[in-house]
Protein backbone atom coordinates (compact mmCIF):
# COMPACT_ATOMS: atom_id res chain seq x y z
CA UNK A 1 0.00 0.00 0.00
CA UNK A 2 2.00 3.38 -1.36
CA UNK A 3 1.99 5.68 2.02
CA UNK A 4 -1.04 8.16 1.88
CA UNK A 5 1.11 11.58 0.68
CA UNK A 6 2.42 8.99 -2.28
CA UNK A 7 -1.16 9.19 -3.27
CA UNK A 8 -2.21 12.29 -3.03
CA UNK A 9 0.95 13.44 -4.88
CA UNK A 10 0.94 10.67 -8.09
CA UNK A 11 -3.03 11.75 -8.17
CA UNK A 12 -2.41 15.43 -8.53
CA UNK A 13 0.49 14.57 -10.84
CA UNK A 14 -1.99 12.91 -13.23
CA UNK A 15 -4.61 15.16 -13.10
CA UNK A 16 -5.83 17.61 -16.30
CA UNK A 17 -8.34 19.68 -14.77
CA UNK A 18 -8.01 23.48 -13.91
CA UNK A 19 -7.74 22.33 -10.25
CA UNK A 20 -7.67 19.44 -7.96
CA UNK A 21 -8.12 17.96 -4.57
CA UNK A 22 -6.98 14.44 -3.19
CA UNK A 23 -8.55 13.37 0.11
CA UNK A 24 -6.73 10.37 1.72
CA UNK A 25 -7.76 8.43 5.21
CA UNK A 26 -5.94 5.52 6.10
CA UNK A 27 -8.25 3.81 9.16
CA UNK A 28 -7.42 1.58 11.79
CA UNK A 29 -9.70 0.02 13.60
CA UNK A 30 -10.21 -2.70 16.80
CA UNK A 31 -13.80 -4.18 18.79
CA UNK A 32 -14.29 -5.87 21.31
CA UNK A 33 -17.85 -7.56 22.06
CA UNK A 34 -18.98 -9.55 25.15
CA UNK A 35 -22.71 -10.92 25.50
CA UNK A 36 -24.45 -13.13 28.56
CA UNK A 37 -21.48 -12.42 30.53
CA UNK A 38 -18.80 -13.81 28.18
CA UNK A 39 -16.64 -12.18 25.38
CA UNK A 40 -17.74 -13.29 22.12
CA UNK A 41 -16.11 -11.75 19.09
CA UNK A 42 -12.86 -9.29 18.88
CA UNK A 43 -10.99 -8.05 16.04
CA UNK A 44 -9.12 -5.05 14.18
CA UNK A 45 -9.27 -3.91 10.77
CA UNK A 46 -7.07 -1.84 8.37
CA UNK A 47 -8.74 0.26 5.61
CA UNK A 48 -8.12 3.08 3.18
CA UNK A 49 -10.81 5.64 1.70
CA UNK A 50 -9.86 8.11 -0.70
CA UNK A 51 -11.39 10.42 -3.20
CA UNK A 52 -10.09 13.03 -5.98
CA UNK A 53 -12.38 16.23 -6.37
CA UNK A 54 -11.38 17.45 -10.11
CA UNK A 55 -12.59 21.36 -10.72
CA UNK A 56 -13.12 22.74 -14.50
CA UNK A 57 -13.46 26.83 -14.39
CA UNK A 58 -15.67 28.35 -15.76
CA UNK A 59 -14.94 31.73 -14.37
CA UNK A 60 -13.23 33.17 -10.54
CA UNK A 61 -16.46 31.88 -9.10
CA UNK A 62 -18.02 30.12 -11.56
CA UNK A 63 -17.42 26.02 -12.29
CA UNK A 64 -18.18 22.62 -12.62
CA UNK A 65 -17.09 19.18 -9.74
CA UNK A 66 -16.59 15.95 -10.11
CA UNK A 67 -15.97 13.88 -7.19
CA UNK A 68 -15.06 10.16 -7.27
CA UNK A 69 -14.07 8.14 -4.67
CA UNK A 70 -12.50 4.38 -3.80
CA UNK A 71 -10.60 2.08 -1.85
CA UNK A 72 -8.26 0.47 -3.78
CA UNK A 73 -4.54 0.23 -2.75
CA UNK A 74 -3.30 -0.59 -6.15
CA UNK A 75 -1.18 1.95 -7.44
CA UNK A 76 -2.77 1.30 -10.98
CA UNK A 77 -6.23 2.63 -10.01
CA UNK A 78 -5.17 5.90 -9.33
CA UNK A 79 -5.10 7.10 -12.99
CA UNK A 80 -8.42 5.70 -13.55
CA UNK A 81 -9.91 7.23 -10.28
CA UNK A 82 -8.47 10.82 -11.19
CA UNK A 83 -10.01 10.10 -15.16
CA UNK A 84 -13.44 9.32 -13.40
CA UNK A 85 -13.52 12.34 -11.80
CA UNK A 86 -12.22 14.39 -14.34
CA UNK A 87 -15.28 13.05 -16.43
CA UNK A 88 -17.78 13.72 -14.15
CA UNK A 89 -16.66 17.15 -13.92
CA UNK A 90 -17.16 17.73 -17.64
CA UNK A 91 -21.11 16.25 -17.37
CA UNK A 92 -21.38 18.27 -14.11
CA UNK A 93 -23.98 20.80 -13.63
CA UNK A 94 -22.43 24.46 -12.56
CA UNK A 95 -21.74 24.10 -8.92
CA UNK A 96 -23.65 26.75 -6.70
CA UNK A 97 -21.07 26.89 -3.96
CA UNK A 98 -17.47 27.45 -6.52
CA UNK A 99 -15.54 29.96 -5.06
CA UNK A 100 -11.35 30.01 -5.53
CA UNK A 101 -9.65 27.17 -3.74
CA UNK A 102 -7.21 28.11 -0.64
CA UNK A 103 -4.20 29.07 -1.27
CA UNK A 104 -0.99 27.00 1.34
CA UNK A 105 -0.99 29.76 3.98
CA UNK A 106 -4.49 29.48 4.61
CA UNK A 107 -4.19 28.67 8.38
CA UNK A 108 -3.61 30.01 11.41
CA UNK A 109 0.27 30.35 12.04
CA UNK A 110 -0.22 28.37 15.93
CA UNK A 111 -1.10 25.24 14.35
CA UNK A 112 0.92 25.85 11.11
CA UNK A 113 3.60 22.93 12.57
CA UNK A 114 1.17 20.34 13.16
CA UNK A 115 -1.19 20.58 10.09
CA UNK A 116 1.64 20.35 8.04
CA UNK A 117 3.36 17.14 9.79
CA UNK A 118 2.89 16.05 6.01
CA UNK A 119 5.13 12.87 6.10
CA UNK A 120 3.84 11.59 9.17
CA UNK A 121 2.66 7.81 9.12
CA UNK A 122 -0.75 6.36 9.88
CA UNK A 123 -1.95 6.19 13.82
CA UNK A 124 -2.71 2.65 14.22
CA UNK A 125 -4.67 0.45 16.99
CA UNK A 126 -5.34 -3.09 17.83
CA UNK A 127 -7.49 -5.12 20.19
CA UNK A 128 -4.53 -4.55 23.40
CA UNK A 129 -6.13 -1.13 23.61
CA UNK A 130 -8.66 -3.29 25.54
CA UNK A 131 -6.48 -5.10 28.01
CA UNK A 132 -7.49 -3.16 31.00
CA UNK A 133 -11.17 -2.91 29.90
CA UNK A 134 -11.63 -6.49 29.21
CA UNK A 135 -9.98 -7.66 32.82
CA UNK A 136 -12.08 -5.28 34.16
CA UNK A 137 -15.29 -6.52 32.96
CA UNK A 138 -14.49 -10.05 34.49
CA UNK A 139 -15.50 -8.87 37.69
CA UNK A 140 -18.72 -8.23 36.05
CA UNK A 141 -19.40 -11.73 34.45
CA UNK A 142 -18.67 -12.95 37.37
CA UNK A 143 -21.75 -11.80 39.15
CA UNK A 144 -26.01 -12.54 38.79
CA UNK A 145 -26.58 -9.34 36.04
CA UNK A 146 -26.42 -10.34 32.52
CA UNK A 147 -23.76 -7.71 30.85
CA UNK A 148 -23.90 -7.34 26.66
CA UNK A 149 -21.82 -4.38 25.18
CA UNK A 150 -19.43 -3.44 22.58
CA UNK A 151 -16.16 -1.37 22.99
CA UNK A 152 -14.95 0.30 19.83
CA UNK A 153 -11.78 1.82 19.01
CA UNK A 154 -10.79 4.03 15.41
CA UNK A 155 -7.71 5.83 15.01
CA UNK A 156 -8.32 7.35 11.17
CA UNK A 157 -5.42 9.85 9.80
CA UNK A 158 -6.39 11.81 6.98
CA UNK A 159 -4.38 13.66 4.14
CA UNK A 160 -5.58 16.51 2.13
CA UNK A 161 -3.47 18.00 -0.68
CA UNK A 162 -5.08 20.33 -3.34
CA UNK A 163 -3.31 21.51 -7.01
CA UNK A 164 -2.83 25.11 -5.10
CA UNK A 165 -0.25 23.83 -2.57
CA UNK A 166 -2.14 23.17 0.24
CA UNK A 167 -0.93 20.43 2.19
CA UNK A 168 -2.70 19.03 5.76
CA UNK A 169 -2.37 16.40 7.92
CA UNK A 170 -5.27 15.27 10.99
CA UNK A 171 -5.06 12.24 13.32
CA UNK A 172 -8.14 11.29 15.05
CA UNK A 173 -8.76 8.87 17.81
CA UNK A 174 -12.23 8.06 18.59
CA UNK A 175 -12.90 5.40 21.22
CA UNK A 176 -15.93 4.62 23.06
CA UNK A 177 -17.75 1.91 25.53
CA UNK A 178 -21.87 0.81 25.98
CA UNK A 179 -22.58 -1.72 28.26
CA UNK A 180 -26.03 -3.11 28.70
CA UNK A 181 -27.08 -4.77 31.97
CA UNK A 182 -30.11 -7.20 32.11
CA UNK A 183 -31.90 -8.63 35.60
CA UNK A 184 -34.57 -10.84 36.18
CA UNK A 185 -36.18 -12.96 32.99
CA UNK A 186 -38.68 -12.65 30.59
CA UNK A 187 -39.67 -9.40 29.33
CA UNK A 188 -42.19 -6.48 30.75
CA UNK A 189 -41.83 -5.83 34.71
CA UNK A 190 -40.12 -9.10 34.72
CA UNK A 191 -37.17 -7.52 33.28
CA UNK A 192 -35.40 -4.74 33.98
CA UNK A 193 -32.73 -3.26 31.60
CA UNK A 194 -30.15 -0.26 32.06
CA UNK A 195 -27.36 0.65 30.15
CA UNK A 196 -24.01 2.89 30.47
CA UNK A 197 -21.48 4.41 28.43
CA UNK A 198 -18.36 6.78 27.73
CA UNK A 199 -16.54 8.02 25.28
CA UNK A 200 -12.47 7.94 25.33
CA UNK A 201 -9.29 8.30 23.07
CA UNK A 202 -7.33 5.96 24.29
CA UNK A 203 -9.06 3.86 27.11
CA UNK A 204 -6.87 4.37 29.42
CA UNK A 205 -9.35 6.87 31.12
CA UNK A 206 -11.76 4.33 31.30
CA UNK A 207 -13.40 3.47 34.70
CA UNK A 208 -14.73 0.27 34.16
CA UNK A 209 -15.69 -0.54 37.89
CA UNK A 210 -17.52 2.51 38.00
CA UNK A 211 -19.18 1.88 35.00
CA UNK A 212 -19.97 -0.97 36.65
CA UNK A 213 -21.11 0.22 40.11
CA UNK A 214 -23.31 2.62 38.36
CA UNK A 215 -25.17 0.00 36.28
CA UNK A 216 -26.21 -2.06 39.80
CA UNK A 217 -27.53 1.13 41.01
CA UNK A 218 -29.78 1.58 38.18
CA UNK A 219 -30.52 -1.82 38.21
CA UNK A 220 -31.21 -1.56 41.83
CA UNK A 221 -33.77 0.78 41.13
CA UNK A 222 -36.14 -1.42 39.09
CA UNK A 223 -36.90 -3.65 41.90
CA UNK A 224 -39.87 -1.75 42.48
CA UNK A 225 -42.17 -1.11 39.26
CA UNK A 226 -44.97 1.55 39.20
CA UNK A 227 -47.04 2.06 35.66
CA UNK A 228 -47.73 5.66 34.51
CA UNK A 229 -49.67 7.51 32.02
CA UNK A 230 -48.31 9.66 28.97
CA UNK A 231 -48.64 12.75 30.21
CA UNK A 232 -46.07 16.59 30.67
CA UNK A 233 -43.78 15.60 33.77
CA UNK A 234 -40.81 17.04 35.45
CA UNK A 235 -37.79 15.50 34.21
CA UNK A 236 -34.28 15.52 34.23
CA UNK A 237 -32.23 14.73 31.35
CA UNK A 238 -28.73 12.95 32.45
CA UNK A 239 -26.10 14.52 29.92
CA UNK A 240 -26.49 11.70 27.34
CA UNK A 241 -30.07 12.52 26.14
CA UNK A 242 -29.14 16.13 26.58
CA UNK A 243 -26.58 15.45 24.15
CA UNK A 244 -28.33 13.19 21.58
CA UNK A 245 -31.25 16.54 21.29
CA UNK A 246 -28.69 19.02 20.84
CA UNK A 247 -26.91 17.03 18.33
CA UNK A 248 -29.39 16.90 16.16
CA UNK A 249 -30.30 20.85 16.69
CA UNK A 250 -26.52 21.05 15.44
CA UNK A 251 -27.41 19.02 12.90
CA UNK A 252 -30.49 21.40 11.42
CA UNK A 253 -28.27 24.82 11.86
CA UNK A 254 -27.21 25.85 7.90
CA UNK A 255 -27.72 29.49 7.32
CA UNK A 256 -28.78 28.65 3.93
CA UNK A 257 -31.18 26.85 5.27
CA UNK A 258 -32.76 29.23 7.75
CA UNK A 259 -32.78 32.20 5.01
CA UNK A 260 -34.75 30.04 2.86
CA UNK A 261 -37.21 29.40 5.07
CA UNK A 262 -37.11 25.63 5.45
CA UNK A 263 -35.72 25.13 9.15
CA UNK A 264 -36.58 26.11 12.87
CA UNK A 265 -33.85 28.69 12.50
CA UNK A 266 -35.84 30.71 10.08
CA UNK A 267 -38.29 33.83 10.90
CA UNK A 268 -39.54 36.16 8.38
CA UNK A 269 -36.93 38.03 6.48
CA UNK A 270 -34.29 36.21 7.83
CA UNK A 271 -32.93 34.36 10.43
CA UNK A 272 -33.33 33.70 14.78
CA UNK A 273 -29.67 34.84 15.63
CA UNK A 274 -29.98 37.27 18.19
CA UNK A 275 -33.08 35.19 19.59
CA UNK A 276 -32.91 34.58 23.51
CA UNK A 277 -34.60 31.19 23.95
CA UNK A 278 -33.30 31.32 28.04
CA UNK A 279 -32.40 32.89 30.56
CA UNK A 280 -30.30 30.70 32.33
CA UNK A 281 -26.95 31.43 30.51
CA UNK A 282 -26.27 28.18 28.56
CA UNK A 283 -23.54 28.36 25.60
CA UNK A 284 -23.70 26.01 23.15
CA UNK A 285 -20.24 25.37 21.30
CA UNK A 286 -18.17 23.43 19.37
CA UNK A 287 -14.48 24.09 19.71
CA UNK A 288 -11.46 21.83 17.55
CA UNK A 289 -9.13 22.57 20.80
CA UNK A 290 -11.41 21.45 23.44
CA UNK A 291 -9.39 19.07 25.97
CA UNK A 292 -10.21 15.37 25.61
CA UNK A 293 -12.84 16.52 22.63
CA UNK A 294 -10.58 17.72 19.68
CA UNK A 295 -11.50 17.40 16.22
CA UNK A 296 -10.11 18.19 13.09
CA UNK A 297 -9.18 21.42 12.83
CA UNK A 298 -10.18 21.83 8.90
CA UNK A 299 -12.36 20.96 6.56
CA UNK A 300 -11.75 17.86 4.64
CA UNK A 301 -14.20 16.81 2.50
CA UNK A 302 -14.81 15.34 -0.91
CA UNK A 303 -18.58 16.50 -1.47
CA UNK A 304 -20.66 19.83 -0.75
CA UNK A 305 -23.80 20.07 1.18
CA UNK A 306 -25.62 22.69 2.75
CA UNK A 307 -22.86 22.56 5.98
CA UNK A 308 -19.31 21.95 3.89
CA UNK A 309 -17.95 22.61 0.30
CA UNK A 310 -15.30 20.86 -1.50
CA UNK A 311 -14.26 24.62 -2.38
CA UNK A 312 -13.31 25.18 1.48
CA UNK A 313 -10.79 22.33 1.67
CA UNK A 314 -8.39 23.35 4.22
CA UNK A 315 -10.34 25.98 5.68
CA UNK A 316 -9.32 26.15 9.26
CA UNK A 317 -11.94 25.42 11.82
CA UNK A 318 -12.34 27.40 14.74
CA UNK A 319 -14.23 27.38 18.10
CA UNK A 320 -18.12 28.27 17.30
CA UNK A 321 -20.26 29.81 19.67
CA UNK A 322 -24.12 28.29 18.42
CA UNK A 323 -25.72 29.47 21.26
CA UNK A 324 -24.21 32.37 23.59
CA UNK A 325 -25.50 32.93 26.99
CA UNK A 326 -28.95 31.76 26.12
CA UNK A 327 -29.15 33.93 22.65
CA UNK A 328 -28.90 31.98 19.48
CA UNK A 329 -25.39 33.29 18.41
CA UNK A 330 -24.37 31.59 14.67
CA UNK A 331 -25.46 29.43 12.01
CA UNK A 332 -23.35 27.23 9.41
CA UNK A 333 -22.24 28.99 6.18
CA UNK A 334 -19.80 27.82 4.23
CA UNK A 335 -17.65 30.72 2.20
CA UNK A 336 -20.01 30.96 -0.90
CA UNK A 337 -23.14 30.83 1.18
CA UNK A 338 -21.51 33.47 3.46
CA UNK A 339 -20.88 35.70 0.86
CA UNK A 340 -24.69 35.06 -0.74
CA UNK A 341 -26.43 36.13 2.51
CA UNK A 342 -23.46 38.71 4.18
CA UNK A 343 -22.55 36.42 7.02
CA UNK A 344 -19.58 35.17 8.48
CA UNK A 345 -17.96 31.74 7.06
CA UNK A 346 -18.46 29.42 9.99
CA UNK A 347 -17.37 25.68 9.58
CA UNK A 348 -19.90 23.27 11.13
CA UNK A 349 -18.49 21.58 14.59
CA UNK A 350 -17.29 17.89 15.12
CA UNK A 351 -17.70 18.49 18.95
CA UNK A 352 -20.69 20.11 20.94
CA UNK A 353 -20.10 21.67 23.89
CA UNK A 354 -23.31 23.05 26.93
CA UNK A 355 -21.95 25.50 29.62
CA UNK A 356 -23.31 28.31 31.33
CA UNK A 357 -25.33 25.64 34.23
CA UNK A 358 -24.16 25.46 37.71
CA UNK A 359 -22.22 22.96 40.00
CA UNK A 360 -24.83 20.36 40.83
CA UNK A 361 -24.55 16.99 39.72
CA UNK A 362 -27.40 14.95 38.61
CA UNK A 363 -27.48 13.36 42.42
CA UNK A 364 -28.08 16.82 43.62
CA UNK A 365 -30.52 17.85 41.22
CA UNK A 366 -32.10 14.44 42.29
CA UNK A 367 -32.22 15.29 45.99
CA UNK A 368 -34.08 18.63 45.05
CA UNK A 369 -36.82 17.22 42.82
CA UNK A 370 -40.01 16.28 44.94
CA UNK A 371 -41.76 14.42 42.41
CA UNK A 372 -40.36 14.12 38.95
CA UNK A 373 -38.75 11.27 36.39
CA UNK A 374 -35.22 10.37 35.83
CA UNK A 375 -34.33 9.55 32.32
CA UNK A 376 -31.63 7.17 31.23
CA UNK A 377 -31.41 7.62 27.59
CA UNK A 378 -33.02 8.27 24.14
CA UNK A 379 -33.49 6.47 20.96
CA UNK A 380 -35.20 6.33 17.93
CA UNK A 381 -35.09 9.55 17.15
CA UNK A 382 -36.82 11.45 14.46
CA UNK A 383 -38.06 14.81 13.10
CA UNK A 384 -41.61 15.47 13.15
CA UNK A 385 -42.25 19.14 12.19
CA UNK A 386 -38.67 20.77 10.89
CA UNK A 387 -40.91 24.19 10.99
CA UNK A 388 -40.30 23.84 14.74
CA UNK A 389 -37.78 21.33 14.90
CA UNK A 390 -40.19 18.86 17.04
CA UNK A 391 -38.99 15.60 17.22
CA UNK A 392 -40.00 12.06 18.71
CA UNK A 393 -38.39 8.97 19.82
CA UNK A 394 -38.60 6.93 23.07
CA UNK A 395 -37.08 6.58 26.29
CA UNK A 396 -34.63 3.18 26.80
CA UNK A 397 -32.73 1.03 29.21
CA UNK A 398 -34.26 3.16 32.52
CA UNK A 399 -36.73 5.50 33.36
CA UNK A 400 -37.09 6.01 37.22
CA UNK A 401 -40.04 8.07 39.26
CA UNK A 402 -38.13 10.71 41.91
CA UNK A 403 -40.21 11.65 44.52
CA UNK A 404 -38.91 13.41 47.72
CA UNK A 405 -35.50 13.57 46.61
CA UNK A 406 -35.06 9.74 45.99
CA UNK A 407 -35.28 7.63 43.24
CA UNK A 408 -38.40 4.69 44.26
CA UNK A 409 -39.12 2.84 41.10
CA UNK A 410 -38.62 2.47 37.57
CA UNK A 411 -41.58 3.13 35.29
CA UNK A 412 -42.55 1.91 31.83
CA UNK A 413 -40.80 3.58 28.93
CA UNK A 414 -42.71 6.57 26.92
CA UNK A 415 -42.93 7.91 23.01
CA UNK A 416 -41.90 11.82 23.47
CA UNK A 417 -42.49 14.58 21.60
CA UNK A 418 -40.15 17.41 22.01
CA UNK A 419 -38.41 20.22 20.44
CA UNK A 420 -35.13 21.12 21.88
CA UNK A 421 -35.53 24.59 20.81
CA UNK A 422 -38.43 24.46 23.13
CA UNK A 423 -36.90 22.54 25.59
CA UNK A 424 -33.90 25.14 26.25
CA UNK A 425 -36.69 28.05 26.99
CA UNK A 426 -38.07 26.11 29.44
CA UNK A 427 -35.19 24.53 30.96
CA UNK A 428 -35.21 25.44 34.69
CA UNK A 429 -31.92 24.32 35.98
CA UNK A 430 -28.28 23.01 34.04
CA UNK A 431 -26.16 21.26 36.21
CA UNK A 432 -22.37 20.73 35.68
CA UNK A 433 -20.99 20.28 32.24
CA UNK A 434 -19.59 16.64 31.98
CA UNK A 435 -18.44 14.49 28.71
CA UNK A 436 -20.89 12.40 27.92
CA UNK A 437 -21.62 9.69 25.21
CA UNK A 438 -24.83 9.73 23.16
CA UNK A 439 -26.30 6.93 23.03
CA UNK A 440 -28.43 7.36 19.55
CA UNK A 441 -25.78 9.58 17.61
CA UNK A 442 -22.78 7.55 18.81
CA UNK A 443 -22.03 5.81 15.45
CA UNK A 444 -21.68 9.45 14.02
CA UNK A 445 -20.82 11.77 16.76
CA UNK A 446 -19.32 11.12 20.39
CA UNK A 447 -17.71 13.78 21.45
CA UNK A 448 -19.84 16.18 23.76
CA UNK A 449 -19.72 17.37 26.99
CA UNK A 450 -23.04 18.38 28.38
CA UNK A 451 -24.71 19.34 31.63
CA UNK A 452 -28.23 17.37 33.19
CA UNK A 453 -31.56 19.38 32.65
CA UNK A 454 -34.66 19.70 34.45
CA UNK A 455 -37.25 20.32 32.83
CA UNK A 456 -40.54 20.94 34.14
CA UNK A 457 -43.37 19.45 31.84
CA UNK A 458 -41.52 17.14 29.53
CA UNK A 459 -44.15 15.49 27.11
CA UNK A 460 -44.39 12.09 27.37
CA UNK A 461 -47.21 11.64 24.43
CA UNK A 462 -47.52 7.68 25.07
CA UNK A 463 -46.87 4.96 26.94
CA UNK A 464 -44.19 2.69 25.22
CA UNK A 465 -43.92 -0.97 25.39
CA UNK A 466 -40.03 -0.97 24.55
CA UNK A 467 -37.98 -2.40 27.00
Amino acid sequence: MLPAPEVVDRALRASRADEAMVIVTDAHEASLRWAGNSMTTNGSSVSRDWAVVSVFRDGPNAARVGSVSATSVDPADIEYVVRASEEAARTAEPARDAMPLLDPDAVDADTLDELLDWDGDPATTDISVFTTLATDLATGFDGTDRLYGFAHHQMHSTWLGTSTGLRRRWVQPTGSVEINGKRGTGTGADLASAWVGTGTTDFADVDTPGLLAELARRLDWSKRRVELPAGRYETLLPPSAVADLMIYMAWTMEGRGAHEGHTAFSRAGGTRIGERLTGIPLTLSSDPSAAGLEYRPFVATPSSSESLSVFDNGLTAQRTDWVREGVIESLVYPRATAAEFDAPVTVPGENLIMTGGGDATLADMIARTERGLLLTCLWYIREVDPATLLLTGLTRDGVYLVENGEVTAAVNNFRFNESPLDLLRRVSEAGRTEITLPREWKDWFTRTAMPALRIPDFHMSSVSQAT
